[in-house]
């Protein structure tokens, strides 16, 4: 495995594929006041790729047009925190979306504990280490365990994905996941504009 870190953007001429992994660090859980720090990627051969982001401009044109890229799938758990992040803070509408959280909730009916630790445990058999969670994403050098835990975040979720894609075949969901997934934008919108815990749906 490598992890490669840059600063600012994505490097010109990276090609990432198809399919690529995605997540965010922030520092909180509130888009609107905890700034975007750090967004990763993977292609799904065992390599990381974290870029550090200049928090005063978020000038990103590279990072901005791979979210953007209508060809490319970006694969996400909780997508739904992540995009709003992104768009807040880089100002793109990102897609499209696959979210290993929603596919986990259609299909392992029988928990309720849809994590990424717990998934990656019983779906693919590794434990991760989820100690950095809580670690100051805004530092100007990350440390080295940071860096791994920022990277474990994204090299595990295309195997969920085609092992979550055969479940969601099996149960006959495929088409009901897709249009969730579609849904995450809206959502993402919809918590940034202050419906975090109110359902607009509900009577």
């Amino acid at each position: 495995m490598a992890i490669k870190i840059y600063k600012g953007d994505l490097p010109a001429g990276l090609d990432l594929g198809a399919e690529i992994a995605v997540d965010t660090e922030t520092l909180g859980l509130n888009p609107l006041r905890d700034k975007l720090c750090v967004v990763q990627l993977s292609s799904g051969d065992g390599n990381a790729h974290l870029v550090q982001l200049d928090r005063t401009t978020y000038e990103a044109p590279r990072l901005k047009a791979v979210l953007e890229n209508r060809g490319v799938l970006k694969i996400f758990h909780f997508a739904r925190f992540d995009v709003a992040t992104l768009k807040h803070y880089l100002g793109v509408e990102t897609g499209p979306i696959y979210c290993t959280k929603i596919a986990s909730k259609l299909t392992r009916t029988y928990t309720d504990r849809h994590g990424l630790k717990d998934l990656v445990k019983e779906l693919l058999g590794i434990e991760l280490n989820k100690q950095q969670q809580s670690s100051d994403w805004g530092a100007h050098v990350l440390s080295d365990s940071q860096k791994q835990y920022a990277a474990q975040d994204v090299l595990y979720l295309h195997e969920l994905k085609a092992r979550l894609d055969q479940m969601l075949e099996r149960e006959g969901r495929k088409g009901i996941a897709r249009s969730c997934f579609d849904f995450v934008p809206v959502r993402a919108q919809l918590d940034l504009l202050g419906w975090t815990e109110d359902d607009v749906f509900a009577h």
